[in-house]
């Protein structure tokens, strides 16, 4: 098949796989959860700096769900935990591209692979908090969580020196309010979401995952994707060559807002 009849064959299936896909949020072990709609007409954010101030993105809400929908930009952001080997070829297939992730780190998983966080960062991408134990954070009580969440801001920090940018709840697409209030308790302005969930993490194969994201990807979209699932590597290729085939820039979530 040329890579063009592939273009084609990826955007005739996308409509059918998205009408029929399940929405859900973080890899099972837990319940699927199902996120809110995404939201719509945000003010752009200020332009000044390539990352937000310790107060945020003003007249940004609390949880960022896609950015400017005006601009060719999209952030590819992975859920970081799972087999090392996967991580780094997902990180070293980007960078051949120009493409630049957000990586959303699993604290226990730094902890087996502490070099990986600088590998992140060495690669010119974001690197942020996805709670230490990747548990159901929306559930626990406010101690409980806040340990979750500032226990991988510490790995975070003693690894590379920063909290990182941005903090994604575990087991869930959006957070509490309490997880909302806690996050920015630890240094989190924002709540990082996503308005496109890949659904890698049950194993579709390479072909679903890739037409799952190019059917419903557009600018400003935050992607949600995870380590760990050969699915995911294969099908980054063909997601990053059709972005290109569009026009859109897949760059860090730090710069889909800045």
């Amino acid at each position: 098949m040329t890579s063009t009849d592939r273009r084609t064959a990826l955007r005739t299936g996308a409509g059918l796989l998205a009408a029929g896909a399940l929405t859900a949020g973080c890899a099972p072990n837990g319940a699927v959860a199902r996120p809110s709609p995404p939201a719509r007409g945000a003010a752009d954010p200020p332009t000044a700096s390539s990352a937000p101030s310790p107060r945020g993105y003003p007249g940004r809400p609390a949880q960022l769900t896609h950015g400017p929908r005006t601009r060719p930009r999209v952030a590819l952001t992975f859920h970081g935990q799972g087999d090392p080997g996967l991580a780094r070829s997902l990180l070293t297939t980007a960078e051949k591209h120009g493409a630049r992730l957000t990586v959303l780190a699993v604290g226990s998983w730094l902890d087996a692979q502490p070099e990986l966080a600088r590998r992140v960062l060495d690669g010119g991408h974001d690197l942020g908090n996805h709670t230490q134990r990747h548990l159901a954070v929306n559930t626990m009580s406010e101690a409980d969580a806040r340990t979750e969440i500032t226990a991988c801001a510490g790995r975070l920090k003693r690894l590379t020196g920063s909290i990182g940018t941005w903090f994604r709840p575990s087991r869930a697409p959006l957070a509490s309010p309490l997880v909302v209030r806690l996050a920015r308790e630890a240094g989190y302005p924002h709540v990082l979401s996503y308005d496109v969930d890949s659904l890698d993490y049950t194993r579709p194969g390479a072909d679903a995952v890739a037409r799952k994201v190019l059917g419903e990807v557009r600018g400003g979209s935050v992607v949600s994707l995870h380590f760990g699932y050969p699915d995911t590597v294969a099908a980054l290729p063909v997601v990053l060559q059709e972005l290109a085939h569009r026009g859109l820039s897949a760059v860090s979530t730090t710069e889909l807002f800045s």
